[in-house]
């Protein structure tokens, strides 16, 4: 796939460097600094981080998720994953996990794009159904205007990375092929 924008490039990673495990782990703190609920407490140190990665980088190898970067020409500004591999029950459903923009690359389109780039790949993985959940505001009214059904809020699911209880709100998005 790549996706390309005049500010980005959107694509696929199945293997993962180095120099891109580093790029990820500095935008997964980015995000936490920024107050982002994605997991993780704040300060979230860098061998935390970069073990964190690696584990996705191997599921992804192992084509049990695709991992999606956004690219500027500093380097990766954004990322997405598509959990592929479910339950023997749910062979048409993927999660939408992590999606993170680094907040010097905000309000310019990312997340959108990065969104509709999940859906794709989920397509060409002869996925139906996709679920996701988030703690953001912000995310809940991109998520509502690409299409995907709010399905309710669970209060108090999550700590915030620097403390305090977080509702979070669950979606899905039926495809079409």
């Amino acid at each position: 796939m790549p996706a390309e924008s005049s500010a980005h490039t959107i694509r696929r990673l199945k293997a993962v460097t180095d120099g891109q495990l580093q790029s990820l782990a500095e935008l997964l703190i980015d995000c936490v600094d920024g107050g982002a609920s994605v997991s993780f407490m704040h300060p979230l140190p860098m061998d935390k981080a970069l073990a964190f990665w690696r584990g996705v980088a191997d599921s992804a190898a192992r084509g049990e998720r695709a991992l999606l970067v956004a690219e500027d020409a500093a380097g990766i500004v954004g990322t997405v994953q598509v959990v592929l591999d479910q339950p023997e029950n749910q062979p048409h459903r993927a999660d939408v996990a992590k999606m993170l923009v680094h907040r010097r690359a905000r309000r310019q389109g990312l997340g959108e794009a990065l969104m509709q780039a999940a859906e794709q790949v989920a397509r060409e993985c002869g996925k139906t159904l996709l679920v996701l959940d988030t703690a953001s505001d912000d995310a809940e009214r991109l998520y509502a205007r690409l299409g995907w059904q709010r399905c309710g809020v669970i209060p108090g699911y999550a700590l915030l990375p620097q403390g305090g209880l977080c509702d979070t709100t669950y979606f899905y998005r039926l495809l079409n092929h």
